[in-house]
């Protein structure tokens, strides 16, 4: 369990770092380095938008990884080995051994004749 969290603390750490490179980056070239116009700095224009485009593929690369590990030491616990599905499969009841009501109603019994009156009686 410990190395899974680990291993997860280290995959939103790299993402978080990769959403701050990607936001620094400009889509047209600029970004960071637009900010810098001396073409004699040690760091120039160029060697930071390779910078940047560097740690970007190695990040995502990272996280790929991690994800990987990350799926690969997930805590499984001490199952028996068996799924669900099949202990409820296991521990289903025969239908047939089920007593069943009955669903017809039965027929009323016949009422008793009634009396007949006669008129004139």
């Amino acid at each position: 369990m410990g190395i899974y969290i680990f291993v997860s603390v280290l995959i939103i750490i790299a993402c978080i770092l990769q959403i701050l490179i990607v936001l620094v980056q400009n889509s047209k070239g600029g970004g960071l380095a637009a900010n810098f116009t001396s073409a004699g700095q040690s760091m120039g224009i160029r060697k930071t938008s390779d910078f940047l485009e560097k740690s970007t593929w190695t990040l995502a690369a990272a996280i790929l990884i991690l994800c990987v590990v990350a799926t690969a030491s997930i805590p499984r616990g001490s199952v028996s080995g068996r799924s669900r599905i099949e202990e409820q499969i296991k521990n289903t009841v025969d239908p047939n051994a089920i007593p069943t009501l009955p669903t017809a109603v039965p027929p009323a019994s016949t009422p008793p004749p009634a009396t007949q009156n006669k008129p004139g009686k």
